[in-house]
């Protein structure tokens, strides 16, 4: 009777201690998790060329300076020339972007220092004209250059604004493009070919242009081989051709000896007349 009476007192007294210690779990607070803790993440500000560069800190990766300085993730990537498996480490320099270099204030009567000077971007010149070139082998001798008609080399070419303001020379090449002088300020130029050795001009080989703001002129300047005119002179100089100043002479000699028949005929006749009258008397 005994034994059964405890063992009712230790079941009691067993589910009222479990009851007791899930009601003081209950009560007593839960210990959170340690937060974790970043880096504090400073804020880059633009040098003085307008780069904006930050310094990585421990524990930093791509997405979450990617997230805090709003720089998308892709473009950061490419700033830095990094692929998608690149890691960062501690004390690597990145760029985040780049923004208009900030305006310095001087004090008054202060100089300032050349270093800190911004850089300027050069700019295309608006009013800027050009003069292109080009030497050819003029076949047909018409002045006119033809599309099969070939560039030639070796043709110094000169460039001169009148008031001495530009002067330029170039050699010509045998590559089918003109050699150009460009940049250059508008006004009047003349424009020069000095041959190379062995040839003849079939062009003007000095020409006046005046270029205005934003031209661009293209000369053409013809020439053939020395070879090209030898026939020509030995037709001239031998009489062939019928029209040539061979043909010329042969018909003053004709026109003088005729002439000369003519005289020596009427000198006879006269003679005779006076032989004749002479005898009547």
């Amino acid at each position: 009777m005994f034994l059964r009476m405890n063992r009712k007192v230790f079941a009691v007294l067993a589910v009222l201690t479990f009851t007791l210690a899930v009601f003081a779990g209950a009560l007593m607070p839960v210990s959170a998790a340690p937060a974790l803790q970043l880096t504090p993440f400073p804020t880059p500000t633009p040098g003085l060329d307008g780069r904006i560069i930050y310094q990585v800190q421990a524990d930093d990766t791509l997405w979450r300076i990617s997230a805090v300085s709003g720089v998308p993730l892709d473009e950061l990537r490419q700033l830095n020339s990094l692929d998608v498996d690149a890691v960062i480490r501690p004390g690597q320099v990145l760029l985040l972007g780049v923004v208009e270099p900030p305006a310095v204030t001087l004090e008054p009567g202060a100089a300032q220092d050349p270093a800190t000077l911004p850089t300027p971007t050069p700019t295309a010149l608006a009013d800027a004209s050009a003069i292109c070139v080009l030497l050819y082998l003029d076949e047909n001798g018409d002045a006119i250059r033809q599309e099969q008609e070939i560039a030639l080399a070796d043709g110094e070419v000169s460039v001169t604004e009148r008031l001495g303001a530009y002067s330029q020379k170039q050699t010509t090449t045998f590559f089918d493009e003109p050699v150009c002088f460009e940049n250059i300020p508008p006004g009047e130029y003349l424009v020069t070919m000095a041959l190379p050795g062995g040839f003849n001009r079939t062009t003007e080989l000095s020409v006046t242009v005046e270029l205005v703001p934003g031209d661009t002129s293209y000369l053409n300047f013809g020439t053939q081989p020395t070879e090209a005119f030898e026939p020509l002179t030995e037709q001239l100089d031998t009489g062939d051709g019928g029209g040539g100043s061979g043909g010329l002479v042969i018909a003053v000699v004709g026109a003088g000896l005729l002439l000369a028949g003519v005289g020596v005929g009427v000198w006879a006749v006269i003679s005779n007349k006076r032989r004749f009258s002479a005898g009547d008397d």
